[in-house]
């Protein structure tokens, strides 16, 4: 559909290094030295992406091993953000939050500061040739501990307003619950640093209550199973917060059984500003295009409905309001020229 394709989209929850493309990997590894059990893009694929569903979160997380040992250079990160933000415009996205872990790309001697720095030179290259507006949320990590993690707020609010809009905490859900991380998430608060978690993913509706309650989200990354507690449920809904919902990657990681039990008409229906996002381009073998796609063919969302999916992205995104001004005209007139109500 191309006018699906063409359509103004906002993606929140986007991974760096899920995203990589098999190309420029084997560039990176050929820079280095290092050898690859494959030579070819197609044949790198069964290292980088998961098959649907890929057995548990765990499993969806080892394919990230395989590319982070790339991600350790400069040159490398700036080329996957301008990378991430090329492989966005391709499918109408006009605004992009991309997250990463600055404690994982430092095998080479970089700060959290210069790997901050280093992937917004490139997001601001990205920005610059493809009109894509592209901020960072820097990812603090579940199993990293407590000094690691302070030093990714510190630096990221070292960027607020440079580049970085936002914070997250990222990781096995299910091992780490958030509760562990209630200190860390005063300091971001502190800090006046936007917060979201993932929650309700790998583990159930009391984590959403936890990352809500005690850790400050103001949007929850997946937020799938918190229909498990209806408290858990209305708390959101009353509050408003949106979910950054990615239904291809929440299928994969059987944060649901199948698509029959996946929740993002019932949420939408109930009011919950639903967002629709991809997680990882490269691992989850997806596009913006794609999940849209998808909503209308499984869940029968009309245009009018994936408008309002549209707004809710940008409604809910972190960027700046005179930047949130100027995007909101741009899709009102875009969804207005294709006669598509909201």
């Amino acid at each position: 559909m191309e006018w699906l394709r063409q359509l103004p989209k906002v993606d929140l929850h986007l991974h760096l290094d899920g995203s990589v493309k098999p190309e420029t990997v084997l560039e990176l590894a050929a820079a280095e030295g290092i050898r690859l059990p494959a030579d070819t893009p197609e044949g790198l694929l069964p290292y980088m992406q998961v098959d649907e569903p890929c057995g548990s979160l765990q499993a969806y997380l080892a394919k990230f091993e395989f590319v982070g040992r790339f991600l350790h250079r400069p040159e490398a990160l700036e080329r996957v953000a301008f990378e991430v933000v090329e492989q966005a415009a391709a499918h109408g996205c006009r605004y992009i939050e991309v997250r990463f872990g600055p404690q994982l790309h430092r095998n080479r001697g970089m700060t959290p500061d210069e790997v901050i720095a280093r992937v917004i030179a490139g997001l601001n290259q990205g920005e610059a040739q493809f009109g894509v507006k592209a901020r960072g949320i820097a990812c603090c990590l579940r199993h990293h501990g407590q000094l690691d993690n302070m030093e990714v707020i510190e630096a990221a609010s070292r960027f607020q307003g440079r580049g970085i809009v936002g914070v997250d905490l990222a990781g096995d859900e299910g091992a780490y619950p958030a509760r562990l991380h209630r200190e860390l998430f005063a300091l971001a608060r502190r800090k006046a640093l936007p917060v979201t978690i993932h929650a309700g993913e790998a583990a159930g509706a009391d984590s959403v209550y936890e990352a809500i309650a005690h850790l400050g989200a103001a949007r929850i990354g997946h937020g799938v199973r918190m229909k498990e507690d209806p408290a858990v449920l209305e708390l959101v809904k009353e509050r408003q917060i949106p979910l950054e919902m990615c239904p291809v990657s929440n299928i994969q990681t059987r944060a649901v059984s199948g698509w029959a039990a996946y929740p993002v008409r019932e949420y939408f229906d109930y009011g919950i500003p639903v967002t629709i996002n991809t997680d990882n381009l490269t691992v989850s073998g997806t596009n913006l295009t794609k999940e849209y796609h998808i909503l209308m063919e499984r869940f029968g969302f009309t245009p009018a409905e994936i408008g309002k999916l549209l707004l809710n992205g940008l409604e809910a995104s972190f960027m700046d309001e005179a930047d949130k001004r100027e995007l909101r005209r741009h899709f009102h007139q875009a969804l207005a020229e294709l006669n598509i109500s909201r």
